[in-house]
Parts: structure tokens; sequence; C-alpha cells
């Protein structure tokens, strides 16, 4: 797969099949779209998905705003798919106020060389949001490419699946509902770093992860994980939070102990994908107090992760 990030000079020189939009988490939904691009490719088209670097939001509130899943997680994820082009474009103050018919027309049909565009049915794009289904029907004649509208896929209880309705669920802490929707067991990546080295010492060892602040974590407590490192797995308990029993400013990260592992992580890159719920992060009163509860959570978490990993796709 191609990716085109952070840029604004290229061309895509293949007729392409075309969506636009956030693709935060790339949950079942957007596998949908996916799904329909992918058609087109028997007739010589090139799925190309395009999206934002930075979501629009974090400009036009003028605040961050957290994704399910890192730009870097996003292509890793889309490039299993059989897309042959990422493009996540710069989104400045120009791209804010371009009016609905010039994206369409310079980005969309020019740049992206858009022969076919397939998006679902609230797709919205240009200045204000004012660019809709309604208008890439209206201007596909004159801009010679064909529109098609891909409902929404919903859950088992009729619910239309959503990056936001996975966010509820992930506040929740329910872990395996939301694994269900995205369709995959929600993950964090990154760099294994050290610790205040307490758990060496007094508890577990363990491997932290401090994921980038646009990451959107779960609900703060314990998990029932799967790590892959070195292209091996293991079975772990993972805290996500700040560790409040432990002293000091603890910045929110991810705290994996691998049972039946031997070696060292440090620097290594890792995945942590989340199973199963087990507790709310808790403040004890002292660290041998912790410990006994860490006891018991392994032992819970060896007893649940054949129960948790349940196939999600």
């Amino acid at each position: 797969m191609q990716y085109i990030v952070e840029t604004k000079e290229f061309q895509i020189s293949e007729p392409t099949v075309v969506s636009i939009g956030k693709f935060d988490g790339l949950h079942v939904g957007h596998k949908k779209l996916v799904k329909e691009m992918l058609k087109w490719k028997e007739q010589g088209y090139q799925a190309a998905m395009f999206t934002f670097s930075t979501p629009p939001w974090t400009l036009v509130k003028g605040k961050p705003q957290t994704m399910l899943m890192t730009n870097r997680e996003r292509m890793d994820l889309l490039a299993k798919t059989g897309v042959e082009y990422l493009v996540e474009y710069p989104f400045d103050q120009e791209v804010c106020h371009m009016e609905p018919e010039r994206f369409v027309a310079e980005i969309l049909t020019g740049r992206m060389n858009a022969k076919v565009i397939v998006t679902g049915p609230d797709c919205h794009f240009g200045y204000k949001a004012a660019g809709d289904k309604e208008l890439l029907e209206k201007l596909a004649p004159r801009y010679g490419y064909r529109f098609f509208v891909v409902d929404k896929e919903r859950d088992e209880e009729g619910k239309i699946i959503s990056s936001t309705y996975v966010r509820q669920m992930l506040a929740e802490g329910n872990i395996q509902k939301a694994n269900r929707l995205l369709g995959y067991h929600y993950y964090v990546t990154g760099t294994v770093e050290h610790g205040n080295a307490i758990g060496h010492k007094k508890l577990y060892p363990t491997a932290n992860l401090i994921p980038p602040a646009m990451k959107h974590l779960p609900k703060f407590g314990v998990y029932v994980a799967r790590v892959t490192v070195d292209g091996e797995t293991y079975g772990g308990l993972t805290n996500v939070g700040k560790k409040p029993t432990i002293s000091g400013e603890n910045p929110t990260g991810v705290e994996t102990y691998l049972y039946d592992f031997q070696g060292n992580l440090y620097g290594k890159e890792i995945k942590v994908e989340l199973l199963d719920f087990i507790r709310p992060e808790m403040k004890f009163a002292s660290i041998g107090e912790l410990r006994a509860r860490l006891d018991y959570d392994i032992k819970k978490c060896r007893e649940m992760s054949a129960a948790a990993d349940i196939p999600v796709s």
C-alpha cells in the first residue's frame, strides 16, 4: 500500500475508487465500505482512502481530539485489507475553508483521480461541512465519476456501529463489546519504556507504554491482555491508568505483566491487545496491599484468558 502523508503535492495516475472520512478505529462499519470499494478492483480501479493527518476538530475547535487508533496503527491495519492508497492530507486553514465543489474538483477527481466515489450516508466535507452525499451525486456528471452510498452497519441489537458507539463501550469498560464493534481486539502499540522500577523490586516486572496524547484509551482499570513481541504472543495482565497507589506524578500509561515471558523488553516495539475487563483502577493503602491484589488479579486473569479470547471477525 502506498502511504501519502502530510503533502498536498501528489498525483495518483491510475483510475481510483475513493472513500473519504476519518476512519477512526476502522470498525466493522468502515470495513463494509472497504469491502464495497474492493469490488471495483476487478474493473481496474485502485482502492484509495482519503482522510486527514490531523482530526479536523483539532483545528476547528482549537483543542486536540483523541482517536481510537494512531495514524500508524490505522496505516498498518489498512495495509492488510487490499487498499492500494492511503492519503493523509494536511488539514490547515486553506483546507478548512475550501468550498465543497473545489474539494471534489481539485482533490478527489484531481489529485486522487477518482472515477468512483463510495461513502456512508452521513458523509460531510468542505467548508463548514457543507458538502454531503446529495452534492456528490449532483456533481458526478460534471466531474465524470460514479457515486454510491453504502448503508450503515448495525450490531446484533440493531444499533448503528460508529466510532462514538465504540468509545461509549470503552468508557464503560465493556471491552468485549467494543472488540465486536471494531472487528478486532482494541490494542495499543509502542516502544517499551523504563518505569520507576517498583514493579521489578516489589511487585511484578512490567512492560510500560506511554501512548501519545491523541490515543483514545478505555476505562482506567485492569484487563486480560495478549501481547505480541518479536512475532511471539504472550498472555498478560494490563493496567490502563495512572497507578494511583504509586507516589509521585505518574503519566497515563499502559503497563503489562507478561506471564511466562523471560527476557528484556526495554526498547522493543510491542502490541498490547485488551481481551476482557477485570476491575477498575484502584488506590491501595500500601504496596503490600497492591501486591496481594495483583496476585489475585493474575490468577483470575489466567483463568479468564481462554474464555476472553473470542474471535471477533
